[in-house]
């Protein structure tokens, strides 16, 4: 299922609200822009629980944060996310693949891996492959709202949400970004990384209120 423009009808178990229409990757705070290869990508964090309540499941409780990702192609030719790898890097320079429902389902449960970890091994998800979980509602948002547009074809935008651990942090958007890699071109070509730092966010949130 292909996520431009999520429109959700009221029903029951439904999430409580549709996420806005995704506008162009260059009209939020945080993105990057490739001119040369007309390509844009946007990175919109749900860190608060007024934004994140349009999901079934608080994550920000359990300590996932959603991240919007908005990718606008104004090329002529579709580019490919079919191998691409999204991950959150902090201040620090950590690397934070995007959660798979197993995990978030691990943490509800307090169970983790027998090093004491939760993460699953990366690199994880691939775009486009969706799994499942026994809890209802975390299986329901991914399945509604996690990015899985494998191809953005020309003059489009694509958008979804992807989901980190972040859990103990107590700022993790101060100073960390989005680091987006091997996204490809019609003819298999990889496309320079797209680099976001939240900060930019972070301002343009502070300016509007």
């Amino acid at each position: 299922m292909l996520l431009s423009c999520p429109g959700l009808l009221s029903r029951a178990g439904a999430a409580e609200h549709a996420p806005p229409p995704a506008g162009v990757a260059t009209s939020y705070p945080a993105f990057d822009q490739h001119p040369v290869e007309q390509v844009a990508i946007a990175a919109e964090p749900y860190n608060t629980q007024e934004k994140a309540s349009i999901f079934r499941f608080k994550y920000l409780k359990y300590g996932f944060m959603p991240i919007r990702i908005i990718v606008t192609n104004n090329g002529d030719k579709p580019i490919s996310l079919i191998d691409a790898r999204i991950n959150f890097i902090t201040a620090a320079g950590d690397k934070i693949p995007a959660a798979e429902p197993e995990e978030v389902e691990r943490r509800i449960g307090g169970i983790k891996r027998p090093d004491g970890g939760y993460k699953l091994p990366g690199p994880l998800p691939r775009i486009g492959n969706k799994s499942s979980t026994k809890n209802k509602d975390v299986d329901e948002d991914f399945h509604e709202f996690e990015y899985s547009a494998v191809a953005v074809e020309a003059h489009t935008t694509r958008a979804g949400f992807l989901f980190y651990d972040v859990e103990g942090m107590a700022n993790p958007l101060a100073g960390g970004k989005l680091n987006l890699r091997m996204l490809r071109s019609a003819d298999g070509k990889e496309l320079f990384y797209f680099e976001i730092p939240f900060d930019k966010y972070l301002h343009g949130a502070s300016t509007t209120h």
